[in-house]
């Protein structure tokens, strides 16, 4: 038999864990501060103060260097990928490094390109996460480059613009941060090359990796505190 039940037990409860945190921290944010929430706050304010400037050097220059960071993971998914295919030649050597590896489960030749197979799929779909939030930064440059001037900042359409622009970039941010959680759990998939037992344990560790930073986190506080002070600063203002 080339699985074992520990092996479908260990691929089931990485699967539950992948879908049920996105499930789970996709509805939480909508209650809860966290990074993607608070972040999407300070977009909402980015983008209205973007409408009152009329030089925007500096949005510009910040778009670049977001699109930066994605372009680089998009072109690193390429490479790994090239990698990860060129393994499916090289199954045997695999599996004699494998079992040379002291309290490793005994390598099976078809689990081995299930394994190789699985990464494939992770970072197929990491690539196609990034690139399109590489394209969703665009259109957002081109909205940003169709913004009006607005230097009162008090007209409610130019208002209505500003935030489904802020939008975009957040939809573009969700992109990235789903491309970002697929490479996380990549890490889980190659402890299962070792054992399942391992591969549960990665897993696990990996959703609770990703629960203390997008939820617990410094950053995250500091990001909400960064939020409440802006809030308050903009109900001083409107009541002058």
């Amino acid at each position: 038999m080339s699985f074992s039940v520990l092996d479908l037990v260990s691929f089931v409860c990485f699967f539950c864990c992948w879908v049920g945190y996105t499930s789970f921290a996709r509805r939480k944010a909508k209650t809860t501060n966290c990074i993607a929430r608070c972040l999407h706050q300070h977009r909402i304010h980015w983008m209205n103060e973007l409408m009152t400037r009329e030089i925007r050097v500096g949005e510009a220059a910040l778009l670049a260097n977001l699109e930066r960071n994605i372009t680089f993971f998009a072109s690193t998914t390429m490479l790994v990928l090239a990698g990860v295919l060129t393994l499916f030649a090289q199954v045997e050597r695999l599996e004699a490094v494998i079992t040379t590896i002291p309290y490793t489960a005994t390598p099976v030749h078809l689990l081995i390109q299930v394994k190789l197979a699985l990464l494939t799929f992770i970072f197929v779909m990491a690539f196609f996460q990034f690139t399109w939030s590489m394209r969703q930064y665009g259109f957002l440059n081109v909205m940003v480059g169709a913004a009006p001037f607005d230097p009162s900042g008090g007209n409610e359409n130019l208002k209505n613009y500003a935030r489904q622009m802020a939008i975009v970039q957040d939809q573009a941010a969700h992109s990235y941060n789903y491309g970002l959680r697929a490479y996380y759990f990549s890490m889980a998939v190659m402890c299962w090359f070792f054992h399942p037992v391992l591969f549960i344990c990665a897993s696990l560790f990996v959703v609770y990796t990703l629960y203390r930073r997008e939820f617990k986190s410094k950053a995250v506080m500091a990001i909400t505190a960064g939020m409440q002070a802006l809030a308050i600063e903009k109900e001083r203002v409107s009541k002058r």
